[in-house]
C-alpha cells in the first residue's frame, strides 16, 4: 500500500520533471526584431519616403499659398463692404432728405392738388404684385386720416394719361403717389418714408377728415365711382335736335363718374 502511494508520488515528480526538463530543452528562438534592426526600419523608412511626403507637403502649401493670394484679404473684404454698405446708405439719406425738404424746387408737380394727396393706382388683380402695393399704399395713407384723391387708372383711362403726361413717361409702375402737389414716389418709397418717421411730417398741415380711415362710403363702397346717372351707366343719351343716340357727355368709357360723395 505504501508503494503504491510512492509509486504515484514519483511518476507525478517525474511528469513535472520531465515537463520542466522539455520546456528547458525548448530552443528559445531570439526576437525576429531586435533593436538594432528596428532602427535599421526606421531608418530607411525616414531616408526613403521622408522626401516623397515632404515633397507633398511642399506642394501643397504651394497650392494653398496660390489660392490664398488670389482671394482678397478678410481686411479687404470688410473695408469694400464698409465701402458699399456707406455708399448706400448715404445715398438713400440723401434721398430721404429730398424727399423731406420743402418741394418748391421739384421739378414734377401736379397742379391744384396742394391740399391733398393724390395716389395713381389701380384696382385690377391681374398682376399681384401691383395690386399688393397699391393696396399697402392706400392702408398706410388711410392710416393719416388726411383727404386722399384716389385715382384708379383702371377705371378711368383718363387718369392713365394724365400720370404719364405728368411724369413725362411712357410707362410707369404703380401706384404713384403726389402730396401737396409734388412728386414723392412709388410704393418703396412710401414704405421707407412711414418707417422713417418721414411721411407723417410730410403730411403734416393736410385737413382731416372727419370720419374714420376705416369707414367706407356709403354711395360708392369705396370704389370712389359710381354709375352716371345721366345715362345709367350705358354711355349713350337721346338728343331731341339731332333726333339720334350720342355719347353721354357726363361719364367716362365705363359709364362712370366719380363719387360726389367722397370725391369732391
Amino acid at each position: 500500500m505504501y508503494g503504491s502511494d510512492d509509486q504515484k508520488s514519483s511518476s507525478i515528480y517525474n511528469r513535472s520533471y520531465t515537463i520542466n526538463s522539455a520546456s528547458t530543452d525548448f530552443p528559445v528562438k531570439p526576437y525576429p526584431y531586435s533593436s538594432i534592426q528596428r532602427t535599421a526600419s526606421v531608418k530607411k523608412v525616414s531616408d526613403s519616403s521622408f522626401d516623397s511626403i515632404k515633397g507633398k507637403v511642399r506642394a501643397l502649401c504651394s497650392i494653398f499659398e496660390a489660392r490664398k493670394a488670389s482671394k482678397p484679404s478678410s481686411d479687404d473684404s470688410q473695408s469694400q463692404t464698409k465701402l458699399k454698405s456707406e455708399k448706400s446708405f448715404s445715398s438713400s439719406d440723401s434721398k430721404l432728405s429730398s424727399l423731406s425738404s420743402p418741394y418748391e424746387s421739384a421739378p414734377i408737380r401736379l397742379p391744384g392738388t396742394e391740399d391733398r394727396v393724390v395716389i395713381y393706382f389701380t384696382s385690377l388683380r391681374g398682376i399681384r404684385r401691383t395690386y399688393e402695393d397699391c393696396y399697402a399704399v392706400r392702408m398706410i395713407l388711410k392710416f393719416f386720416r388726411v383727404h386722399i384723391d384716389e385715382r384708379d387708372i383702371s377705371m378711368d383711362s383718363s387718369y392713365r394719361k394724365e400720370l404719364l403726361s405728368v411724369l413725362g413717361e411712357k410707362q410707369v409702375s404703380l401706384p404713384q403717389v403726389f402730396i401737396k402737389g409734388n412728386y414723392i414716389g412709388g410704393a418703396d418709397v412710401i414704405k421707407q418714408l412711414h418707417e422713417t418717421g418721414q411721411l407723417a411730417k410730410l403730411l403734416k398741415g393736410l385737413p382731416v377728415r372727419a370720419i374714420g380711415p376705416w369707414q367706407v362710403c356709403d354711395a360708392c363702397g369705396d370704389v370712389r365711382f359710381i354709375p352716371c346717372a345721366n345715362c345709367s351707366g350705358s354711355k349713350k343719351v337721346f338728343d331731341e335736335d339731332e333726333d339720334q343716340l350720342i355719347r353721354c357727355p357726363d361719364c367716362n368709357e365705363n359709364g362712370l363718374i366719380r363719387c360726389p360723395t367722397c370725391c369732391s
